[in-house]
């Protein structure tokens, strides 16, 4: 099933919607609905709109979690004790208060 698909079932299901019944509301045809759900078309992206404010959803762009994340950092920290961490952030945190007043001197 394509990720269209999931969307309109999902929402459709939490709508409490049949297909007819969400095919009367928005205009689309009920078997188009139900080709859609089953993945077998892609629908456009007004289409798919159309259907999910049937349902009372909409279209939002929001960005994706865990994109441009740097892991690399994460695992590096992982791989250090408990200790070594803490005195890792004991050290960035003295760093960022320096860095903190130097900016209020240039400000100044």
């Amino acid at each position: 099933m394509s990720m269209a698909g999931r969307m309109l079932r999902v929402a459709r299901s939490r709508a409490k919607l049949t297909q007819r019944e969400l095919a009367a509301k928005s205009g689309v045809p009920q078997e188009t609905i139900a080709r859609i759900e089953r993945g077998h078309v892609d629908p456009r992206l007004g289409t798919l709109d159309r259907l999910l404010e049937g349902c009372g959803y909409g279209l939002e762009v929001e960005p994706r979690l865990g994109i441009g994340v740097d892991r690399t950092q994460i695992r590096a920290l992982l791989e250090m004790s408990p200790s070594e961490r803490l005195e890792r952030a004991l050290r960035v945190d003295r760093e960022h208060a320096l860095l903190w007043r130097d900016l209020h001197r240039v400000a100044e």
